[in-house]
């Protein structure tokens, strides 16, 4: 068996001289290495020092079956560690939850680890959204809930008791769609059947949540973007804000970890945080640089435009994900402050970084531009999710139109 070998990821198969059987053999096991610790898999099977050092070589029936063993548990093991790293989400503890030794009979420890694997990859976003999906389950249904307690019976009582504390269906749909990853991966793993199994049509169907999204005119953007209250800091966020919009909506944490390297001539190349440790096709965004992007750069961004500095300088190169994750939050919230007051002056409600998203998408379609190219832009993995993305504003744009016709004037 070959080893393998790839950032920083080794798996081989070696034989495990600490421990030798009474028969004066000794464990074959598939060994993990990963930033200088190990982890050892075993296969079931048992080899003394010679068979192992013919094992390679060997026309011996018995050690053929044996090799021919071993070389299903290096397969498995390492198609695990090659998705997980294509992933972008290897850690020791995603791998045993992907082989099934991370995962108990519940439904708590599975969440915690997930939470776990989540953090050593970096996503703190995501992490932050199952520990609070983790917190209200246990809080509702204990420290120790069974994977075959959850039925389509009990995800409707939990859907109701979420509607009765208040909680909006954007919510429930985020907290109870954590609870499914983790189910998928559990029978991914072969820890539940598929009779457990209590998500699909026919069974239970997570709610829809439809946020607020406001998308603008071009009139209102122009207003925006030439406000000014007089104060740098109202001037500074407004224009971050015009950035996000101008570069396909990029939403501040993709924005606030855009390096110089990400520009090449007159695009900016980039990759959704969001979707990077869910999705296996890493989809590149590309936005063309404007002259008002490179303006807004000039005045706030970075004033040494090394490849490695990022463009505007928030975050410094050797912050923790943790701390660069408060960072982000602090800015977006700053931005938030700042364009409420602008909301407030020009009368135009609801602003937030999510609007320029909402905007730019909007605008494009309002323009006549090809649905294809807005959900390119967007970084959408397919047509669906941009049609659905769009369906709210265009309800919205149904319903100002309809009060034209009864606008009689009087």
């Amino acid at each position: 068996m070959d080893t393998y070998n790839l950032n920083g990821i080794t798996v081989a198969a070696m034989l495990d001289n600490r421990r030798e059987t009474k028969s004066g053999a000794f464990p074959v096991k598939i060994r993990v290495t990963y930033k200088r610790d190990r982890k050892y898999y075993s296969t079931g099977k048992n080899l003394t020092v010679s068979e192992w050092e013919r094992l390679d070589k060997t026309r011996n029936s018995d050690l053929l079956c044996v090799k021919k063993d071993l070389q299903i548990s290096y397969e498995k093991i390492l198609e695990v560690v090659q998705t997980l790293e294509n992933e972008g989400m290897f850690s020791f503890d995603a791998l045993n939850m992907r082989l099934g030794k991370g995962l108990t009979d519940t439904l708590n420890t599975a969440f915690k680890t997930k939470i776990e694997t989540l953090v050593e990859a970096g996503a703190i976003g995501n992490s932050i959204t199952y520990q609070c999906a983790y917190r209200y389950l246990e809080k509702y249904g204990g420290t120790n809930i069974h994977f075959e307690a959850i039925t389509v019976d009990w995800l409707r009582k939990y859907e109701k008791a979420m509607l009765a504390d208040g909680k909006s269906y954007t919510t429930i749909s985020m907290y109870i769609r954590s609870i499914r990853t983790i189910f998928n991966e559990a029978k991914n793993a072969g820890k539940i059947k598929e009779a457990q199994y209590p998500f699909g049509k026919g069974k239970y169907e997570i709610p829809v949540g439809n946020g607020r999204k406001m998308a603008l005119t071009l009139q209102q953007i122009k207003q925006i973007i030439s406000f000014s209250d007089g104060t740098e800091a109202t001037e500074h966020y407004r224009d971050l804000w015009f950035f996000s919009y101008l570069c396909n909506g990029i939403n501040i944490n993709d924005l606030l970890k855009l390096k110089f390297s990400n520009i090449d001539g007159d695009e900016i190349h980039f990759y959704r945080s969001k979707t990077l440790h869910t999705s296996k096709d890493k989809k590149e965004i590309e936005a063309l640089l404007t002259p008002e992007m490179k303006q807004i750069i000039e005045r706030w961004g970075n004033p040494d435009k090394s490849p490695d500095n990022y463009v505007f300088p928030f975050l410094v190169g050797y912050d923790t994900p943790v701390e660069q994750k408060k960072r982000i939050q602090d800015i977006t919230r700053r931005i938030n402050k700042h364009l409420k007051i602008i909301s407030e002056k020009l009368d135009i409600p609801n602003i937030s970084t999510y609007t320029a998203r909402h905007s730019y998408a909007s605008v494009l379609k309002r323009s006549g531009a090809n649905i294809a190219y807005i959900s390119e832009s967007l970084g959408h993995s397919n047509l669906k999710t941009t049609e659905n993305y769009l369906a709210s504003f265009e309800k919205e744009e149904r319903i100002k139109n309809a009060a034209f016709l009864t606008n009689f004037g009087e």
